[in-house]
């Protein structure tokens, strides 16, 4: 049974980073992330087209922690603590001690080991703090960036499915990768 306790939310630190809970006063770094093709390139989400909008998936996600039904983190410098990515687990499975991971960091700040960091912190989080015993990342295959850094922490892939969902006028590949509790 996946064990997620947020009161009071976990933060995590590494030696560069603090993986934060996100608020509202994070709008305009996420806002930021989520309007930028370059950034959303290979997330199949429509584009913020303005901070109110922002300001709503912010409440989703504070309501989807409160449910339970994922946790997403800030990823922030210790330097600012300003909002550069979110990291978290997704579409948690309870029947099965499985949960996805997904992530994403501004274009700025990527091939700086930052990301691996915040991986690594979570990974960790993941099966010994709530007791997954498998960890899954679905990512477009396109995305070699996002294979890489999976493949370096030892996920495995899974399967390689065409076309197996629409978005924005086309259907897209997705590549499965999972890692399993050692």
């Amino acid at each position: 049974m996946i064990t997620l306790n947020v009161n009071p939310f976990p933060v995590l630190e590494t030696e560069r980073l603090i993986l934060r809970n996100i608020t509202e006063d994070d709008v305009h770094e996420m806002f930021v992330l989520r309007s930028s093709p370059e950034m959303m390139k290979y997330i199949a989400r429509p584009l913020h087209k303005n901070e109110e909008e922002t300001l709503v998936f912010i409440k989703n996600i504070h309501e989807g922690l409160a449910k339970l039904d994922f946790i997403n983190w800030a990823i922030a410098l210790k330097t600012d603590n300003k909002l550069i990515g979110t990291i978290g687990f997704y579409r948690m499975q309870n029947e099965h001690d499985r949960a996805e991971v997904g992530y994403m960091l501004h274009t700025d700040l990527q091939k700086k080991g930052i990301m691996q960091e915040a991986l690594e912190t979570v990974i960790k989080y993941g099966f010994t703090q709530m007791n997954l015993h498998s960890i899954e990342a679905v990512i477009d295959p396109r995305n070699k960036d996002s294979e890489n850094i999976l493949l370096r922490n030892n996920f495995i892939k899974e399967a390689h499915f065409k076309e197996n969902y629409f978005f924005d006028g086309q259907y897209l590949d997705s590549a499965h990768y999972s890692l399993l509790t050692k």
